[in-house]
């Protein structure tokens, strides 16, 4: 096999979106507590060990094109089971830039549901939510299924456009962090404790910095040409640093000062936003879209104070949000240079429809999917740390561990277990040295 010019855009690209992952654990990171930056990051990391043994074994068998399928919902997982049916080397380059779009997808719900989630029930919950939830709408958008050009949706209204992942990525994590939340609850004094404000805003920027080098490779990975790899590379520079503004003008309005956190998240939302949209869309589109994109989302994430959700990292705000408005944009402002045109461009609603019907369809199925894996392992097994633990930290609770050493001594697993603050017994080694120090007490 010729090592063509595109197929090593692809494994560098791959690499990128990897690395997106990394990128996400510093963003959220730094986003909680200092006594649960540890967890958050695990959250992610755990995520690419869990759906990476998904996606080889049965997850890209399942989001496959061909003609085993069932009711062109998800693919037969056992046709390709293990690979074994990929002897093309090309093709398993496309395995392996597939596996990086579900592990960060899986990832990004962890936000909503950090500094109070159980590391072993999340790690259970992965692997499932990748098998029945994110494969399936893979399949459906981009595997040939329900919303492509040969599946009924696709017939009966218009082929869904999503680029890069609108629908299966933003729209998909958003919902199922929200019904997460609502299964879980709140944070301990959730819109009262000033102590959830983020500990490390620098690692935040760092996070979102990575985050918007990765995204390059996230957007342009499958990109067909070179004329559409130069539009989608303007369109993923041009509409995060527009929603960024965007943000950065309603704090300046709402709040009377500008934040560096808004800043990182305004990126964000605007890298969302263009996700679904970046090869079918303008560069003074993705302007228009990255700026709907970052005043809708800054306004969005207070929802969360006034309805009573605490979606801790603002998966919904940002994610689903700027996922939907990048979704049903495309109906508005697809140019017909670069498929069906949107409504702005003289092609009508038909796509607008299509758009804003896969959009709602993505809604339903993540949330009722996820509801039915989350809830019965909240039940069986307990999604939530004991309010205890949350008061010490999900850090030392959950991996014996602190991020930093404030003046005391370092704390890490097997070094010092911690077992007084984690558990509430005190080992032996511990009552040992009371023992030994008492009597030195006692002789002074």
């Amino acid at each position: 096999m010729d090592f063509t010019a595109g197929l090593v855009w692809l494994l560098v690209a791959s690499a990128f979106v990897l690395f997106m992952t990394p990128g996400l654990a510093f963003f959220y990171g730094g986003m909680t507590r200092a006594k649960a930056a540890l967890n958050m990051m695990m959250m992610s990391f755990i995520a690419i060990g869990t759906v990476t043994l998904v996606w080889v074994l049965w997850g890209a068998s399942m989001s496959t094109s061909n003609t085993d399928n069932f009711f062109e919902l998800f693919a037969n997982p056992f046709s390709h089971f293990g690979l074994h049916n990929f002897t093309d080397p090309a093709d398993l380059l496309h395995v392996g830039y597939a596996a990086t779009f579900a592990i960060i997808t899986v990832a990004l719900i962890s936000g909503a549901i950090a500094d109070r989630a159980k590391f072993s029930a999340w790690t259970l919950f992965t692997p499932i939510w990748a098998t029945l939830v994110y494969a399936p709408l893979a399949y459906m958008v981009w595997g040939g299924g329900l919303f492509s050009a040969t599946g009924w949706f696709g017939q009966t209204f218009a082929p869904v456009i999503d680029f890069a992942g609108g629908t299966v990525v933003h729209i998909n994590a958003g919902v199922a962090g929200l019904i997460l939340v609502l299964i879980i609850g709140n944070r301990k004094g959730f819109g009262k404790d000033p102590n959830h404000r983020p500990h490390n805003v620098p690692l935040v920027m760092l996070g979102a910095a990575i985050l918007w080098f990765g995204w390059f490779g996230f957007n342009a990975g499958a990109a067909a040409n070179v004329q559409q790899a130069g539009l989608i590379w303007i369109n993923t520079l041009v509409a995060p640093a527009a929603a960024m503004l965007g943000w950065l003008i309603v704090e300046r309005i709402r709040d009377g000062h500008p934040t560096s956190l808004g800043a990182a998240s305004g990126v964000v939302a605007g890298l969302v936003a263009i996700t679904p949209a970046c090869a079918n869309v303008s560069p003074l589109g993705a302007i228009a879209l990255g700026v709907a994109a970052g005043v809708a989302s800054a306004l969005a994430v207070g929802l969360k104070f006034k309805l009573g959700y605490d979606d801790s990292l603002d998966v919904v705000g940002v994610h689903l949000v700027s996922g939907i408005i990048g979704t049903v944009a495309i109906g508005f402002l697809a140019t017909p240079t670069q498929g069906p045109a949107g409504l702005f461009y003289g092609g009508g609603t038909t796509q607008l429809v299509a758009q804003s019907l896969a959009a709602l369809c993505s809604i339903v199925f993540t949330g009722v999917m996820t509801f039915i894996i989350a809830y019965p392992i909240h039940k069986l097994m307990g999604f939530r740390i004991s309010e205890r633990q949350e008061i010490a930290g999900a850090d030392l609770s959950l991996h014996a561990e602190t991020a930093y050493e404030f003046g005391v001594g370092g704390h890490g697993g097997s070094f010092q277990p911690l077992h007084d603050l984690i558990t509430g017994k005190v080992s032996s080694e511990a009552t040992d040295e009371a023992s030994v120090s008492g009597k030195e007490s006692v002789q002074a």
